[in-house]
């Protein structure tokens, strides 16, 4: 039989491998290999049992059935109370829609905003995500680098000179993956600035705004004359380790959030009836729920960071947020693939190489420990010491 056409804007479509790392780990487990998952960018808390509990009750309920493609107006009311009092800014529900997951409304983001042949602006390393789609609607990804050596922040001279009059879009992390940097008020402040000047959209991934030990989160959507040209991305995923629920939305300008619903409509149709009543259990639960959570991380993460910094040819920043550590390897003399097969063929640790984020990842790796107890991390540890250095 003639081989069947597949379209051509397949090939410009990227990929996550966190998710192809944890496919080939869970294949070394069924061989009955112990590997260790610092790969997923995921918890392994419980969900809240009041999340779980409004679920149930929501699908006794049978509240089962669809929904405006925008999202459940109660939940909508919910979020825009939560971002107008987190951010100090004003919003209405008619501003924010509910997408299932963070990963949807990156896409329908780019897709409303973004014309072929445009130019967006994305943080190298970042999230996958964002570079894929921006080459799947046919626009020109803008690698702008996000360094150790100027500790994880923007360097403002150089973004100024990546504007250009095809530029339509910045994309903004904060807390940042893979690095875990929390970019400065100073920092939002330059690139706000620079959004205003030249007219355009910021695209602010927020999914990790709860989850900060040290210093305080804010948003650019904040600052003056911002809101009107930024969309804000968060999810449950994270805050509530919620990563399989698949609830997330966005806040944007009122007429952009009828175009975003008309792309959900064309293609999912709504997020899940009993999900989003879920969702605003989540939102009005007492912050010490999290608070429970981000004590668990922190001393996780200064466990980890202790440890990993013992290692010969290793640095390593102590992430202020998000639940990654992103070591630098370069003093070991080997590329972030290497260091990588070694521990994953090795120690049977799956991590993933900085190149999985960008360019400017190689010579780094990125370890998850959001998912993984201290006393795995331990004896992650202990696997890691009986192979360094690397030969």
């Amino acid at each position: 039989m003639k081989k069947l056409q597949i379209a051509k804007r397949i090939q410009s479509l990227g990929t996550e491998q966190a998710f192809h790392v944890l496919a080939r780990a869970k294949e070394m487990e069924r061989k009955g290999i112990d590997m260790i998952h610092m790969e997923i960018g995921d918890t392994n808390f419980n969900t809240p049992e009041i999340i779980k509990n409004a679920c149930i009750k929501a699908l006794k309920e049978n509240k089962t059935h669809y929904l405006p493609s925008q999202g459940l107006l109660e939940l909508r009311e919910e979020i825009a109370k939560h971002i107008s009092k987190t951010r100090k800014i004003t919003i209405k529900p008619e501003e924010v829609v509910v997408v299932p997951g963070g990963k949807p409304m990156i896409f329908y983001s780019i897709m409303a905003t973004v014309n072929p042949g445009d130019e967006v602006i994305v943080p190298n390393p970042g999230f996958p995500t964002y570079e894929s789609v921006v080459n799947f609607v046919g626009a020109k990804s803008i690698s702008l680098p996000i360094l150790a050596e100027n500790n994880f922040q923007v360097d403002l001279k150089q973004l100024a000179k990546f504007i250009t009059k095809k530029t339509r879009l910045i994309v903004v992390n904060s807390p940042h993956n893979p690095t875990g940097g929390i970019l400065t008020r100073q920092n939002l402040i330059g690139i706000a600035n620079l959004a205003k000047k030249h007219n355009l959209w910021v695209l602010s991934d927020e999914v990790y705004d709860r989850l900060i030990f040290e210093g305080k989160f804010e948003s650019i959507a904040s600052f003056p004359k911002m809101k009107e040209r930024t969309i804000v991305l968060n999810a449950f995923t994270k805050t509530y380790s919620m990563s399989g629920w698949r609830l997330g939305y966005g806040v944007m300008p009122a007429d952009l959030a009828k175009i975003v619903a008309n792309l959900i409509n064309n293609s999912i149709s709504c997020t899940p009836n009993f999900i989003q009543w879920a969702g605003i259990a989540g939102l009005r639960d007492p912050e010490k729920t999290i608070a429970k959570m981000r004590n668990e991380l922190k001393k996780r993460r200064d466990f980890l960071a202790r440890e990993i910094k013992k290692l010969p040819g290793v640095n390593c920043h102590v992430p202020q947020g998000a639940i990654y550590l992103f070591p630098d390897i370069r003093g070991t003399g080997k590329t972030s693939k290497e260091i990588f097969d070694l521990l994953f063929n090795k120690a049977h640790i799956a991590t993933l190489p900085g190149t999985s984020f960008g360019k400017y990842g190689e010579g780094f790796i990125r370890l998850s420990f959001g998912a993984t107890p201290i006393p795995r991390i331990r004896e992650s540890i202990r696997r890691i010491k009986s192979i360094w250095p690397p030969s």
